[in-house]
């Protein structure tokens, strides 16, 4: 998985500087996604595992992608099914959309609640993040039962635990030293 990650990062790169000067970081995301999407279907799994020639594959892929390919992303298709790299394109995706994301000042956090929080209570939660990471900020909230009360918020590395179980393990370590 690493090894597709370090083959990734420059095709991802480059993508993303040419999306960047054509002002279409939403196109290619959009392409991308659909052509990592692709690459799990299991016939196309099984084709590029195969000893098909770049040149078949490269036709192939560009014939199920249809129309969500513009000529540059064709080309990209094909300079990496030239290099055998096709596998790599999930990674390819990953790297690209956080690119675009730091790109964009934007990130993603994971809101898991012990309830379902109410439109206020998101907003206020969100704006609150967005004053302390100094970036827009997508909610993706979830629902744990197992949590007593409270919620946990996960931001890249960062873990902001400030469920009921949480205070108490912290409790607990602190009169158990």
């Amino acid at each position: 998985m690493s090894q597709l990650t370090t083959i990734a990062r420059p095709y991802a790169k480059a993508a993303f500087d040419f999306a960047v000067e054509k002002g279409a970081l939403d196109q290619w995301g959009q392409m991308l996604t659909f052509a990592a999407e692709v690459t799990k279907n299991k016939d196309i799994v099984e084709l590029l595992s195969g000893s098909v020639s770049a040149d078949k594959i490269t036709e192939i892929f560009i014939v199920v992608c249809g129309e969500q390919f513009d000529e540059f992303g064709q080309n990209l298709i094909k300079v990496m099914a030239a290099n055998g790299r096709l596998k790599a394109l999930p990674e390819v995706c990953d790297a690209f959309l956080a690119l675009k994301q730091e790109y964009e000042k934007e990130m993603d956090v994971d809101l898991i609640s012990a309830t379902e929080l109410s439109d206020k209570q998101l907003t206020d939660i969100s704006s609150k993040l967005e004053l302390r990471f100094e970036r827009k900020v997508n909610l993706n909230c979830s629902v744990d039962e197992t949590l007593l009360g409270g919620v946990v918020i996960r931001a890249g590395d960062l873990v902001i635990d400030n469920s009921t179980r949480g205070q108490l393990g912290r409790l607990s370590d602190a009169l158990q030293s």
